[in-house]
């Protein structure tokens, strides 16, 4: 079929118009459809062949002179062997066909954590995952780095949290309704660039604002200013890591004033009396009020008692807590104390009340779109039984055999011997990066699929050159946006470079299951029956086109439904017939179950912890550090781009600094600086902010690890994770804690060292001969 329309490519911030201008080069333009494109995707356009690009097979020199025997050299800071696709297939095929009979499935590592592109076919997890199933399986991850406290905890107190997520408040409901959001976390304009899987059209902003206009009051509390854009909404600055306090402060406050709609936790919750007896402090003899909190949030008592009333008396609150908010010591507890908060309120299932997870931390959240129920391709059954909690990797690889707790059940972490990735970057979103990149030397063998020398190219062991997205056919269709678009290729491969697909058929035929992995169907023809399956699955089929129609045109959307999203709307119109997935059927303010897992860390309700590292009792390290999502990026995705380099001084990444911090630090603006702590250190520049309170700093995330070649500064970069903590949240979750984390800063006065992390390792171009 000869196409005359426009090309069309679509990512995780977007759709685009794309074109070839020849010699591998690529230009893209807006969307026709997208209200508010993200320049994000600009950043793809010079670096697809540039001297950064991997473009044939890699193996590092010291596996290679030690195969099948303990590699010598260290992982990260060693030359590479390029060889033939034929001599990677026999060596990967061999490899985990001796590591399978040596130590069976479970010693094969296979989270293989990210996002990957946004392709519905050419998803790189679920082709690595459909390969390894068919070898009998393979140790796996559970939850994300993302919300993997709300995810195990939601559960329990609501349902089905991923359910949840796309029936949130649309907007539309909130600026009819409204009359106070209250922002624990902010609402981050910049976070809603990104859609895993895809978008069409960025909304957020549209959404946010007309609600502001028509009157809706916005109160941003965080230690960040622009985690909410709005001139006139409210700041309240607050320590981090103390939402919970202050929540808890509210809760006693509204208790005491009889604000509480007590019919509502009557007939909708369970559990209220054992939280609130908490709350008065009947059980340790602490009051939650706000002369407690404002001890533990930095927010003035008058402050507090001034939010309570505005609260209380709004017609309309719709209780709001960002994601990050899970990503701290105890991160199950925001969630639940916010759930409590808004059921207190009894606002919960009215228009424009209640709870929402995360407004702009992705697009999707709060738009009033159709959930298209899409077929994805089959990953097929994972036999061994074996997994861990996704930030827990680190730990896997130390402690081997040793049993950890996770929701109210003990495991065991594996032996690993073999690690293969596909799709992500460890070394961008895992926290103590120092302490992993010591770990990660323990497997036998570690392979990746990877398009850029990025540090999880340079960790590995023996490297496949992936195509990116702009280089294959694809499908964008995503339970997350109305939009289906057909994603063709606009270049050929970069070099030797394969799709994941080729990839992995390559190796499934040398051990014997070609057949079994592809169903003998090529790309396109997968890429229909995904299409075609995903049609038959709508409750109206005829809002998808044919194929060929579909494909002719590039794109569709499917229509919006005519009512706003109400989240758990259903319940409270009709509880006995729409019971939440909890055993009571309930909201549960108090959960047995989870009281019955005796865990010191996480128990029956929303509560106070302590965390592990904290600004109010440090010595040594006095500044609390951030790490939240970077503007020009997603993640360390284009971190080589034009786009994200703009962002950068000198190179490096920023680092936001109150003025005050600075100035009894001798820090001027644009001084490159030293951030460091116990764990590590890292260069950054200071950028001299009014915009973050005292005593708070933040280094964006997604900075190429690039440690320093003595090895006196972790990364001459800026990347956060050599300085975060690696704990779990608690034994309930144990998901990442990035934001407990304590740092100092000082003015870095040598010169700055040159900047590696674009920089391709030593590669022998002979290797192929080696090799035999």
């Amino acid at each position: 079929m000869k196409i005359k329309r426009h090309k069309y490519t679509s990512s995780h911030w977007g759709t685009y118009v794309a074109k070839s201008k020849g010699n591998n080069k690529i230009s893209l333009s807006p969307f026709e459809k997208d209200k508010d494109p993200s320049i994000i995707g600009y950043g793809i356009e010079e670096i697809l062949d540039d001297g950064n690009r991997i473009t044939k097979p890699m193996i590092r020199k010291g596996w290679l002179d030690t195969k099948n025997c303990k590699p010598i050299g260290f992982r990260g800071n060693d030359e590479f062997v390029q060889v033939s696709w034929d001599e990677a297939f026999k060596i990967v095929s061999g490899e985990i066909q001796r590591v399978i009979n040596k130590y069976g499935n479970k010693s094969l590592y296979a989270g293989s954590y990210g996002w990957a592109s946004a392709g519905r076919f050419h998803h790189a997890q679920s082709h690595l995952k459909r390969f390894l199933n068919f070898t009998g399986g393979f140790t796996y991850s559970k939850n994300t780095y993302s919300f993997a406290a709300a995810e195990v905890l939601v559960p329990h107190v609501l349902g089905d949290f991923y359910n949840y997520l796309p029936e949130t408040t649309s907007w539309d409901s909130i600026k009819k309704n409204s009359s106070l959001v209250v922002a624990f976390g902010g609402i981050p304009l910049k976070n809603g660039q990104i859609n895993a899987g895809g978008l069409g059209s960025h909304e957020q902003r549209e959404g946010i604002e007309n609600a502001s206009l028509l009157g809706v009051d916005f109160i941003n509390i965080s230690p960040i200013k622009s985690d909410l854009h709005l001139n006139k909404g409210e700041w309240i600055k607050i320590n981090p890591n103390s939402d919970v306090a202050l929540i808890l402060a509210l809760a006693f406050h509204l208790d005491e004033m009889q604000m509480v709609n007590q019919s509502f936790l009557d007939k909708y919750t369970v559990g209220y009396d054992k939280f609130i007896d908490y709350v008065r402090g009947k059980v340790d003899g602490i009051p939650k009020d706000a002369n407690w909190a404002c001890k533990i949030t930095k927010i003035s008592r008058k402050k507090i008692l001034n939010l309570v009333n505005k609260i209380g008396k709004a017609k309309r609150t719709m209780i709001s807590v960002s994601w990050s908010l899970t990503r701290q010591d105890h991160g199950e507890q925001p969630f639940w104390a916010a759930i409590t908060l808004a059921s207190m309120l009894g606002q919960i299932g009215l228009p424009g009340g209640g709870v929402g997870f995360g407004y702009s931390a992705v697009n999707s959240i709060g738009n009033n779109f159709t959930n298209i129920r899409g077929v994805s391709f089959p990953q097929g059954k994972n036999k061994s039984g074996s997994f861990i909690p996704v930030a827990r990797i680190t730990d896997m690889l130390e402690k081997p055999n040793e049993t950890f707790n996770y929701n109210g059940a003990t495991f065991t972490y594996p032996d690993i011997k073999l690690i293969y990735w596909a799709g992500g970057n460890p070394f961008h979103h895992h926290q103590d990066l120092n302490r992993m990149i010591k770990a990660w030397q323990k497997p036998d063998t570690i392979i990746c699929n990877e398009w850029s020398w990025n540090a999880l190219a340079k960790h590995s062991d023996i490297i496949l050159p992936c195509t990116t997205s702009l280089e294959r056919n694809d499908i964008m269709l995503s339970p997350r946006d109305p939009y289906v678009v057909y994603m063709e290729k606009i270049i050929d491969p970069i070099g030797e470079s394969k799709s994941d697909f080729e990839i992995f058929c390559g190796l499934a035929k040398e051990l014997g299951f070609l057949k079994k992995y592809s169903e003998n169907r090529s790309e396109i023809e997968w890429i229909k029956w995904i299409y075609d399956g995903s049609r038959e699955r709508q409750n109206d089929p005829s809002v998808f086109p044919t194929f060929d129609k579909f494909v002719e045109k590039g794109w569709f959307k499917v229509p919006n439904p005519k009512t706003p999203k109400l989240f758990l709307g259903n319940f409270i119109k009709n509880p006995d017939k729409y019971p939440l997935k909890t055993p009571s059927g309930k909201i549960e303010i108090f959960s047995e179950k989870i009281d019955s897992f005796n865990y010191s860390d996480c128990r029956g309700h929303a509560k106070w912890y302590e965390p592990i590292e904290y600004a109010n009792i440090a010595n040594q390290f006095k500044l609390h550090l951030l790490s939240n999502q970077p503007k020009f990026k997603l993640h360390s995705q284009l971190d080589n781009g034009s786009v994200s380099q703009k962002e950068k001084i000198m190179g490096r990444s920023i680092i936001e600094i109150n003025k005050n911090d600075a100035q009894s630090r001798n820090i001027t603006d644009k001084m490159p600086v030293r951030v460091y702590n116990s764990r590590g250190s890292c260069l950054a520049i200071a950028k001299i902010s009014s915009n973050i309170m005292e005593g708070v700093t933040n280094i964006p995330t997604g900075a190429w690890l690039n440690p320093d070649t003595d090895k006196a500064l972790s990364c001459i970069h800026g990347n956060p994770n050599v300085l975060t903590l690696d704990k779990g949240t608690s034994q309930l979750a144990q998901g990442p804690i990035a934001h407990t984390c304590l740092v100092e800063i000082e003015p870095f006065l040598e010169e700055l060292p040159e900047l590696t992390a674009y920089k391709p390792p030593i590669i022998d171009k002979i290797g192929e001969k080696k090799a035999d």
